[in-house]
């Protein structure tokens, strides 16, 4: 999903039509117009990226991003999220680290779980100091797919 200002939302397949309708549901509820055709085209290879991404290939996603719901906090966690480099990880303690708020792990774990553009913005590439994985708000065994695939791309 997107608005004026840029891409807002990507959701993943769902494993169900009633989680996908509940999630669509959701979406539709927030505040939102209709695009122009300029600016549905601005997207208009995002999905083939996407799927080039989730076949293993190196791609990146340049989009202008719409994080007018997120707070100053998450924007701050989710920017220094895009520093990680491809193929690679970072704690959360790195993370609150990078944005000046080295006791804030638990507060970017929370930032991150309410990221709307995984992958876009890779919260994936976060882990724990322990070298676990952690959370993912699509289940860990998708995050664990995710890095298996840009490690193998890397």
């Amino acid at each position: 999903m997107g608005s004026a200002k840029g891409l807002r939302e990507l959701v993943f397949p769902q494993p169900s039509c009633q989680q996908a309708f509940h999630l669509l549901n959701e979406s539709a509820l927030k505040p939102h117009r209709t695009l122009t055709e300029a600016e549905t085209n601005y997207f208009g290879d995002l999905s083939e990226r996407i799927k080039l991404y989730l076949g293993g290939k190196r791609v990146s996603f340049p989009d202008r991003l719409d994080l007018s719901c997120a707070s100053p906090f998450q924007k701050r966690v989710w920017k220094a999220t895009q520093s990680i480099p491809y193929g690679e990880t970072r704690a959360y303690a790195w993370v609150a680290d990078k944005i000046g708020m080295p006791r804030a792990t638990r507060a970017v774990g929370q930032a991150l779980a309410g990221n709307p553009l995984p992958i876009i913005i890779p919260c994936h590439r976060v882990i724990c100091s322990d070298g676990s994985l952690g959370g993912f708000s699509d289940g860990k065994l998708l995050k664990q797919r995710l890095l298996e695939i840009e490690n193998k791309a890397a």
